[in-house]
């Protein structure tokens, strides 16, 4: 008498890929649905239905409308789903180790200014339906005021630690200028407003950063681009 059939494993490599590109599909289809008819006006089936998925599956994966939502931003902000802090991916940490403060500010200007130009058109979204959503308020209330500023502030420390800043200026109020002067507003009023490309918005960043947060440059030095 032949003994049981064994059933050949299932793969747990091909579940989690699998389960990595249905997610994908979501936040690509969420993303393009947010953008282009607005948070409130966007359905998790019409998300499911253009993922071709079912909508409890967004439901299984991302718990909730808001939580789709966020999920979209954290991968916009990154630049990718990988699971890891925006501050400790290569970019901010590559600035982090350099000593020389120019060369910190003029990275940072490079990095959020790329930032912004992701993060931007979902954020025009997000700041819409906070006037009528509490959800997405409440959002975009943490990722702003409690999120982006508190990495702002670890940003400027970062630039503290190799050298004085302008006119004694502490790293709280350092931060407030950084929060401020890279901050969607700041970027929509020169982008959209006054009709700067992405070159002229980075420039200006980087200068105004410099001048604003560093002491005068000794004459004859010069920083090298990013």
């Amino acid at each position: 008498m032949s003994g049981p059939v064994k059933r050949r494993p299932y793969t747990s490599a091909l579940r989690t890929e699998q389960a990595a590109a249905t997610r994908a599909r979501i936040l690509e289809s969420a993303r393009a649905l947010f953008v282009g008819q607005g948070y409130p006006a966007t359905t998790l089936q019409q998300v499911a239905e253009q993922a071709g998925v079912a909508t409890d599956t967004v439901l299984h994966v991302f718990g909730s409308k808001k939580g789709l939502l966020k999920s979209v931003l954290d991968v916009t902000i990154g630049g990718d789903d990988a699971p890891v802090p925006v501050l400790e991916r290569e970019g901010p940490q590559a600035m982090r180790r350099e000593t020389d403060q120019r060369r910190q500010v003029a990275m940072l200007a490079a990095g959020m200014s790329e930032q912004l130009e992701r993060v931007r058109p979902v954020d025009d979204i997000l700041r819409s339906a906070a006037l009528v959503d509490a959800d997405a308020h409440a959002l975009r209330d943490d990722l702003q005021f409690r999120q982006r500023r508190a990495a702002m502030a670890q940003v400027a420390a970062w630039i503290a630690a190799n050298g004085e800043l302008k006119d004694a200026m502490s790293v709280d109020a350092a931060s407030d200028v950084i929060w401020t002067l890279t901050s969607p507003e700041v970027h929509q009023l020169l982008r959209d407003g006054c009709g700067w490309d992405a070159s002229q918005y980075r420039e200006w960043l980087a200068a105004t950063l410099e001048s604003t947060l560093l002491p005068v440059r000794p004459r004859g030095r010069r920083t090298a681009r990013p």
